[in-house]
Order: C-alpha cells, then sequence, then structure tokens
C-alpha cells in the first residue's frame, strides 16, 4: 500500500537511533562482550602456532607485558615467542582492524550508503601506489620505514585530489565523489600495473605482489609504534561525531537544521578516515572487506545508531583481522597465506549472506 511519508520521514522511521533508555543497556552488553572477546581472541593467537603455549603462560606474559603479575611460571623462549614475534603482530593486526572497522562505519554514513568502505575514496589504492613506487625504484633500501612513509604518502595525496577535484566541480553530490573515487581507483590501478609489466627483477616482483595481498609478517613492536598514535587519535575523533553522524541520516537538510556543519563535518570525517586507513595500509599492504563487512555485522548487534556502532565497529574489525590473521598462520602449515586473502575469503561470503538476509527482511542493514 502507498505511504504517505515523505523520503526522510520512511529514512527516520527505519534508521533513526535507539532512544538512549532503549539503546544504552544493549549497547553496553554489547561493548562487554566485545571487550572480552577482543581479550580472548589475543590471548588465543598469542598461544597457537609452530611453538604452542598454554593460555595460562600465555596470559601470565601478557599482564607482565602490561606491567601487572600472575602466578604462573614460564619458560624465556615462550616469553620470547610471545613478547617479541607473536603480540606485535597480533596488535598490529588489531590496531590495523579498528582502524578499517571504524572508518567503514564512518564512511557509510557519511554516503549514507551501506556498501562504501575506505578503499572507496582511493585511500587505499594511493597508498598502493606509493608503496609499489618505493618497491620498484628501490626506495625501500635506503631505510626500513621508506615504504610505509611513501604508502601514507600516496594515500593522502589521493584523497587531497579527489577532494579537490570534487570541490571543484559543478555537481558536489556525493554520488560524484563516489564516481570520482571509482576513477581515480581505476587509473591507480593501471599506474600499478604498469610498474608490475615493467619490472624486471623477480625479488622485486614478488615483494610488490606479497604488499598488494595484504600481510602481517615480520611485524615488530617499531611498526606498532608507527601506528598506534594516528589510529588512535583518529578513533577518539571520530568517536565524538556519532550525533553528527546520526543527523547525516536523515540529508543534508535536515542535519542543517538540527545544527550540523555538513561540508565540515564530512571533510573532517574523510580526513579521519584517510589517515586511519593509510596508517593500517602503509605496514600492512591491502587489505579488503574489514570496513565493509563488521559495520553490517555490528549493526546486527546495536543498530545504526553512530554513538554506539562507532566504537563497536573499531572492537569487531580488531577481532575480525586477529582471527583472520590466526586462520592465515593456522590452516596451511607450514605454509602461510596472506591475511589479506584470508579477509576476502571470509568477508565475501559474509557479506553475501547479509545482503541476502537484509532481502528477505525488506530492507538494508
Amino acid at each position: 500500500m502507498y505511504s504517505a511519508q515523505s523520503p526522510s520521514e520512511r529514512l527516520a522511521s527505519e534508521e533513526m537511533p535507539l532512544p538512549i533508555k532503549y539503546g544504552f543497556p544493549r549497547f553496553l552488553v554489547s561493548m562487554i562482550s566485545l571487550c572480552l572477546a577482543l581479550f580472548a581472541v589475543i590471548v588465543f593467537a598469542s598461544s597457537v602456532g609452530p611453538v604452542s603455549v598454554p593460555f595460562e603462560q600465555t596470559i601470565a606474559i601478557i599482564l607482565k607485558k602490561l606491567g601487572l603479575h600472575m602466578e604462573a611460571s614460564f619458560t624465556e623462549r615462550e616469553l620470547l615467542v610471545i613478547s617479541e614475534v607473536r603480540l606485535p603482530r597480533i596488535l598490529v593486526g588489531a590496531l590495523i582492524g579498528a582502524a578499517l572497522g571504524i572508518s567503514g562505519a564512518a564512511m557509510q554514513g557519511v554516503f549514507r550508503n551501506p556498501l562504501v568502505e575506505p578503499g572507496y575514496v582511493g585511500v587505499s589504492s594511493g597508498a598502493a601506489v606509493g608503496a609499489v613506487c618505493a618497491l620498484f625504484f628501490g626506495w625501500s633500501q635506503f631505510s626500513v620505514w621508506a615504504l610505509p612513509f611513501s604508502a601514507f604518502i600516496g594515500a593522502a595525496l589521493a584523497v587531497i585530489i579527489i577532494l579537490a577535484v570534487w570541490r571543484g566541480s559543478r555537481s558536489r553530490s556525493i554520488a560524484t565523489l563516489l564516481l570520482l573515487g571509482i576513477g581515480i581507483n581505476s587509473l591507480l590501478s593501471a599506474l600499478i600495473n604498469i610498474m608490475v609489466a615493467s619490472s624486471t627483477n623477480d625479488q622485486e616482483l614478488r615483494s610488490i605482489i606479497f604488499w598488494l595481498q595484504g600481510g602481517l609478517e615480520a611485524r615488530t613492536w617499531e611498526h606498532v609504534q608507527l601506528i598506534i598514535l594516528p589510529i588512535m587519535v583518529g578513533c577518539l575523533i571520530t568517536l565524538s561525531f556519532g550525533r553528527h553522524l546520526n543527523m547525516m541520516l536523515l540529508g543534508d537538510d535536515q542535519a542543517a537544521s538540527s545544527g550540523v556543519n555538513v561540508r565540515r563535518t564530512r571533510y573532517i570525517l574523510l580526513a579521519l578516515a584517510s589517515l586511519m586507513t593509510g596508517s593500517a595500509v602503509a605496514v600492512s599492504g591491502i587489505i579488503g572487506f574489514v570496513g565493509l563487512v563488521v559495520p553490517h555485522m555490528i549493526r546486527l548487534l546495536t543498530g545504526p545508531d553512530h554513538r554506539f556502532l562507532l566504537p563497536a565497529s573499531a572492537l569487531g574489525g580488531a577481532i575480525f583481522l586477529v582471527l583472520a590473521d590466526v586462520i592465515s598462520r593456522m590452516i596451511l602449515q607450514p605454509v602461510t597465506l596472506q591475511v589479506g586473502v584470508v579477509c576476502a575469503c571470509m568477508g565475501a561470503p559474509l557479506f553475501i549472506a547479509l545482503i541476502l538476509r537484509s532481502r528477505k527482511g525488506g530492507r538494508t542493514t
């Protein structure tokens, strides 16, 4: 039957945040559950591997790194394996997953489109071009930080170019920005293919392909230190825009009438998503589906209220990527798969299942 509701009213009835008195208890339970799940996943990921470490000793070592004490004995070998080999890799994965998860949730709110993820505005492709240039031209031989720095610069330049063209265009709609992102992604992918085809060094070619698939191999505490500040600061600032994103779901005019500076909010959130995604991609390579699938899954737990969705997506992304890394290490031992490949294998079926579920429910999640 035809409904007399306007598009804004229909959107409000479907996507408006839950009232605090009903939504907060559910959110609190969800957040506590996600925090406990993240800790359990970190302990599990630290324990399993070619050298297996009992859970009790693993927890004791993790607490020792946090400056806490637990009555449990462990060997120097177990301490070395967990604290210097596995834990840095796991924390890098958790930080990257959190960055991609919260960036995906924020960008889906900005674009009012549940099928958007950080790579759509050229962040991942820009970082890929920067990293491939570092490998192709040999910059990575001069310093261990040359590759992540080049990747971050590439991501920043790609976003700046897209936003500059968008501001200079006659149509400043969200659809135009997405189309520009798709166009820039195609151009940058072509540049990457040119460098891959022109590579004459087999080791250089393998390094490029390996990086483009995304991985967490050989990550150290230095990599944790490199990304923890931009990702944590980006997450904290993004969390403060939960109410703004709720208002923007109703459309730009409705948000502006509610006191939201739509243009400034959009630019800030795009910049924050670019900062976090660029930092993540700079140390891991391209990892897809986290920023696309995780916010969908989290909405089933917390609902569409961005005040709840953003922090839950960060925790969910961390859990998702750490689990994917465990699978990449264990499923074909002694062969190690790239975590980006595992994320695609996990993310694609989950995404298809979510789409089918939303179709049966008559609405998108």
